[in-house]
């Protein structure tokens, strides 16, 4: 039998990566996707090797992540439970996209993975081997009995890594469970189960990686600017590193275009710099139970902003009305592991419609955890000054109208308050 297991090096996974290859007498195939895990990665082949991997493959998908998962998400707005930027999420259909493909090139019966029953990447990493692979076999040790009573806590998976020589970052006074990408790191289970518990605290600041505490943030704000091109971020405070000329007609047209994963890159920096991006949540699974995470996404949460400014100057109405209204459903799809399904793909079709005037320039003010909105302009703006303005009776906007358009949007009301006055 041969198994390609979803590795990251961690704890579970090294454990299982043994525990596989002892209990199906396989030959395992370590993958693991580098989505922006930085020096999580170091070392990462050897210790594949040495836990019991017939092969490590590491591969850098870091520039399609940015470009064909995050910016599409990030075009609809998504955000679960008005707070979680999906971080988690949207990661686990790339994975388990690559993994399929390795399963069939190297001709393997299953894959497997290192997702708890209790969590939502069981179903998020199945659902999209389900959609991809429908007929290959999918293992997931943490729903066997046998693998269980093995391993009933993580002291247990602790002492057993000791015990056959495999390092790994967890002890038993630091267990808390850390996922990390281009777009964010949460952090779960351990201390952090208690809801009551305060993950900001003093000594828990050695914790966060991504970011610094916004009490220790510089003093002084710092501005940048973010451009956009049809509702994704090319650029930031006109740094650029590539040769794809921006689209004509966008504001700073002579510069070239940033890569989805060098924009993100840049405003990690600048985000964690300024203490931005950390959220402590308590969140509703798809399983059904209720589950507490603290998430550092600096640049995604500047991005998140800068995007939905960029849309308030460009976008219609009612476009814009339709797509928030979609909000919520998208984000769940993406939460519960339906990236690949036939409603998600639909709407991201209509996203992608809603999203072709949103380019122009966004300047925001970085401040001790806050992203604050400083302009933005735009020449696909619907803002017309000498319409909004206040001043003078020279605007092109002619207030009588209005008497006509509050009568006809009152009649209902009014008829609805005639019938109820009626003895």
């Amino acid at each position: 039998m041969k198994i390609v297991l979803a590795y990251s090096g961690g704890l579970d996974t090294s454990v299982i990566l043994r525990w596989l290859k002892e209990n199906y007498q396989a030959e395992v195939i370590a993958f693991c996707a580098d989505i922006g895990q930085e020096e999580e990665l170091d070392g990462l082949e050897k210790k594949a090797l040495t836990s019991g991997a017939s092969k490590c493959i590491v591969e850098d998908l870091r520039e399609e992540f940015a470009r064909d998962f995050i910016f599409p998400m990030f075009q609809a707005g998504a955000i679960y439970e008005a707070q979680y930027l999906l971080g988690t999420s949207i990661a686990r259909p790339l994975i388990a996209k690559r993994m399929v493909e390795i399963a069939r090139a190297e001709n393997a019966n299953a894959i497997a993975h290192g997702a708890t029953g209790k969590g939502n990447d069981q179903v998020r990493l199945e659902l999209a081997a389900a959609a991809l692979a429908p007929d290959l076999r999918v293992i997931a040790p943490w729903r066997e009995e046998v693998f269980r009573k093995h391993f009933p806590g993580r002291s247990e998976m602790i002492a057993f890594a000791k015990a056959n020589g495999i390092p790994v970052e967890a002890t038993a006074q630091k267990p808390y469970s850390m996922d990390r990408n281009l777009l964010h790191i949460s952090y779960e289970s351990g201390a952090l189960e208690d809801p009551w518990f305060d993950a900001s605290s003093k000594e828990m600041r050695a914790m966060y990686k991504l970011s610094v505490a916004p009490e220790d943030a510089p003093n002084e704000p710092e501005h940048i600017e973010l451009e956009f091109d049809s509702g994704n971020c090319i650029g930031v405070n006109g740094a650029a590193s590539s040769r794809e000329p921006v689209a004509s007609g966008v504001a700073g047209a002579q510069r070239s275009r940033m890569s989805p994963f060098q924009v993100l890159q840049m405003l990690n920096k600048l985000g964690g710099k300024h203490g931005i991006g950390r959220v402590d949540i308590v969140e509703n699974r798809f399983v059904g139970m209720k589950s507490r995470g603290v998430y550092e996404t600096p640049g995604g949460t500047i991005l998140h902003f800068a995007h939905r400014q960029m849309e308030a100057l460009t976008m219609d109405r009612e476009m814009m009305h339709l797509r928030d209204s979609l909000i919520p459903k998208y984000s769940e799809l993406v939460y519960n592991g339906f990236w690949f399904s036939p409603e998600r793909e639909a709407l991201q079709a209509l996203i992608t419609e809603t999203q072709s005037d949103v380019s122009g320039l966004v300047r925001l003010k970085l401040y001790k955890g806050n992203v604050i909105v400083a302009g933005r302009k735009s020449p696909s703006s619907l803002y017309d000054p000498k319409i909004a303005t206040m001043e003078g009776e020279k605007s092109a906007y002619d207030q009588n109208d209005a008497t006509g358009f509050i009568r006809l949007n009152a009649l209902r009301l009014k008829l609805r308050a005639l019938r109820d006055q009626s003895p």
